[in-house]
């Protein structure tokens, strides 16, 4: 028979932790990032690379497949969005790390930036610093243009590394 004192002990310490979720694209290991700042450490683009109708998609290795095909469909529930129409690159690039960094709790995040049919050469300059931007953040693991309806090739969907 097994003393009360000890099922108590044992009962206490599986409580405390947390099961780990295989088809998760989370990295279960521990991660230190600096969540008390917004992320400045940035470099901006200022010749545009991107068409506006060019879909877009990059990843880090050992996201779950899962995890980008529900991205790509739009099967993510609700995600906080940003709007970059209107902002010079140096201020979008701003609002990024303030969006990024208040919604750090999150697992995705939309930011339409849209698709730069104003532009001469047919190339958008926000859309390639948005994509130029997300390489560089630390807390990005994946993003990929929107389904269409949800904003297309003018938007993307961000999955974050969630702070714990």
């Amino acid at each position: 028979m097994i003393d009360e004192n000890d099922k108590s002990l044992f009962r206490s310490t599986v409580d405390q932790q947390k099961a780990l979720d295989k088809d998760s694209s989370q990295d279960n290991s521990v991660i230190n990032v600096n969540s008390s700042q917004p992320f400045e450490n940035y470099s901006y683009l200022y010749e545009p690379n991107i068409s506006g109708s060019e879909p877009v998609i990059h990843y880090l290795d050992g996201l779950s497949p899962k995890i980008l095909k529900k991205m790509k469909q739009g099967n993510i529930g609700f995600t906080p969005s940003i709007d970059l129409h209107g902002h010079k690159i140096e201020q979008a690039c701003q609002s990024l790390s303030d969006f990024i960094h208040f919604h750090s709790g999150k697992r995705f995040i939309q930011i339409i930036h849209g698709k730069g049919y104003h532009s001469t050469s047919g190339l958008s300059i926000m859309k390639s610093q948005v994509i130029h931007y997300l390489k560089q953040h630390p807390s990005v693991l994946a993003f990929c243009s929107c389904p269409q309806e949800m904003g297309g090739t003018g938007a993307v969907f961000v999955h974050l590394r969630t702070n714990v």
